[in-house]
């Protein structure tokens, strides 16, 4: 397949409202991790507006587990935002820092109770799409292709980078760059190209961000 049909082709069937909708949030996402990686508190209220269009767009194209995933982003920015300005002494930056064993022990708690609660959602999915009626509905895994059991797995690493995030952790970018890494493929498969093209940018993004802030921790650990 050439560039067209994996990018492009799958614009032709949307409409104007649809493909605006998704480089915006495609915009404001990238502004978010930018300011992530600068440790500055704009990276919440960018990435609220980022996250909260991606729960209407990826509930559209029938990936639950990002669409979810999406919803806890939004939740988790104000969270974190709280968090954020408590921590901050200009109310814009923030200092970083390892992960205990202790945060490490819930991160995989987390991990495991999100690949739970999505999986149930996807066997509960066929009863969603009929609008919430049993009606002439066969519950189960059958229908999930493997970008939705990938749906599912990203679901889970997001989940814990972004609270790992909110905890200012520096651990939180080895999450996002494998979750990212994951999601170019899905999000193509899926015809969201111009999404795809975003986790890409994210995947780069992130490596710098875990630098950045690797190098900002032992900066301030030497004064």
């Amino acid at each position: 397949m050439n560039f067209y049909e994996l990018f492009l082709q799958p614009y032709e069937s949307y409409d104007l409202f649809q493909i605006v909708l998704e480089v915006v949030a495609t915009i404001f996402g990238i502004l978010s991790v930018y300011f992530s990686i600068k440790k500055n508190i704009w990276v919440y209220p960018t990435g609220i507006i980022s996250t909260a269009l991606y729960v209407y767009i990826l509930y559209n194209f029938g990936l639950l587990g990002d669409m979810m995933i999406n919803f806890y982003y939004t939740v988790m920015s104000i969270y974190g935002w709280f968090l954020w300005s408590k921590s901050s002494e200009d109310h814009i930056h923030v200092e970083v820092s390892w992960a205990t064993k202790k945060e490490w022990i819930f991160s995989g708690i987390l991990f495991f109770v999100s690949l739970i609660l999505v999986t149930i959602v996807y066997y509960y999915k066929p009863f969603i799409d009929n609008h919430f009626s049993m009606e002439n509905v066969e519950l189960g895994l059958y229908h999930l292709d493997w970008a939705n059991w990938l749906d599912i797995l990203t679901t889970a690493i997001f989940l814990v980078g972004m609270w790992l995030m909110a905890k200012r952790k520096i651990e939180n970018w080895i999450f996002w760059i494998v979750g990212d890494l994951i999601c170019i493929p899905m999000m193509i498969y899926k015809g969201l190209g111009i999404t795809s093209i975003q986790y890409l940018v994210f995947t780069a993004m992130a490596i710098i961000g875990y630098i950045e802030w690797k190098k900002g921790q032992k900066l301030h650990n030497s004064k």
